[in-house]
């Protein structure tokens, strides 16, 4: 549980809300456009700012799987929304090779040099006179993402080999959608943490993370990008079947136990993180529960981690029975239909935070 933890302390100091590690593809671009878009209608951003964002990030997306498609290191590609005080950050990551850098940089300052009032002037010339490939030649696609929400693009290359770098484009904004520079002068943007997380990541085979207060409709748009996630890779068909389902049933957990964003955000915000290894799906979330649940929770996944495979189909049978239309609560069906689908005992931890909350942290493997 110590990996838990320590993501769980990264997301909170660094304000990050959700992370994608993996290639980028117009198919699971949707779901990670509609994941930032449904988390801000409960934000101040009001519908300009939002579709200034969206748009944003869809080029921002494009762009990553325009320069990452068929290349070996595709699969280090990252995606990052960051929540702040004030808007969002939205930071993306590839993997490109060093001829292309001094090209890059020199288009990238020649982009933020430009006065806001100028960037669609230019774009229009651009568009109208320039020959540019699919690679987004000419740097027509930057200069979109300039124009969609005005103000400088921060950048930065971080060396991997003698052949690569990891090139990290990042954009903040406020709540009106419009760029906001963070960093001083004398501080220039820097790709280190960036770069840090995609390791932290490749190493502990996680493909997603989630940071934040789980509404239903956050939760379905996880869920949607997972099931295409999994779609993608070829996942065998009765597998996927039962990380869905126990995807459901492990954020519905979550929810259940939330004692409000205001506490979240005070104490621990919910986690909810996902990896892939020797052929294993791990899913493991993190959230508030209060101290005099904490026993009960611990009954409930000792008694379900006692049984065997027949043992909990029976017991899943007999918990179904006991239901009626009076039953307010699924009690704990939840659990024993996570160990009964994964076919693994429930994993879990309980830190005790102060007198009124402990962090909860449960892990079922498929």
């Amino acid at each position: 549980m110590d990996l838990t933890r320590r993501i769980r302390d990264k997301m909170m100091q660094e304000r990050l809300m959700f992370v994608y590690r993996g290639v980028v593809t117009n198919e699971n671009s949707v779901p990670l456009l509609m994941l930032l878009e449904k988390e801000m209608e409960n934000s101040e951003f009001g519908f300009v700012g939002r579709k200034r964002v969206f748009m944003f990030v869809l080029e921002s997306l494009q762009n990553v799987s325009r320069h990452s498609d068929n290349t070996e290191h595709a699969g280090m590609s990252m995606v990052v929304y960051s929540k702040l005080q004030r808007g969002y950050t939205i930071t993306t990551g590839n993997v490109i090779t060093n001829s292309h850098i001094e090209d890059l940089r020199e288009k990238l300052e020649d982009i933020n040099k430009l006065p806001a009032e100028e960037i669609r002037n230019v774009y229009r010339h651009m568009l109208s006179s320039s020959e540019f490939s699919k690679k987004g030649g000419a740097g027509l696609g930057l200069i979109e993402m300039a124009k969609k929400t005005g103000n400088k693009l921060d950048y930065d290359f971080i060396p991997i080999d003698d052949q690569h770098a990891y090139f990290i484009l990042s954009k903040t904004v406020d709540s009106e959608g419009v760029g906001m520079h963070l960093k001083e002068i004398d501080k220039p943007f820097s790709g280190d943490s960036m770069s840090e997380l995609e390791r932290l990541m490749a190493d502990n085979k996680i493909y997603l993370l989630w940071s934040g207060h789980i509404t239903p409709d956050v939760g379905k748009e996880v869920i949607s990008f997972t099931e295409t996630k999994l779609t993608q890779d070829d996942t065998e068909t009765a597998q996927r079947k039962k990380v869905f389902s126990i995807l459901v049933e492990i954020i519905e957990n979550v929810a259940k136990y939330s004692p409000g964003r205001e506490h979240e955000e005070k104490f621990g915000m919910p986690i909810a993180m996902l990896r892939f290894e020797d052929k294993t799906y791990i899913i493991t979330t993190g959230n508030l529960v209060k101290n005099e649940k904490v026993e009960s929770l611990k009954d409930a996944i000792e008694k379900v981690n006692s049984y065997d495979r027949e043992g909990l189909k029976e017991l899943y049978r007999k918990s179904l029975a006991d239901l009626s239309e009076s039953t307010d609560s699924t009690g704990n069906m939840g659990l024993i239909d996570m160990a009964r689908k994964s076919g693994s005992k429930l994993e879990y931890q309980f830190e005790r935070l102060n007198d009124t909350f402990s962090y909860y942290t449960l892990t079922v493997k498929v």
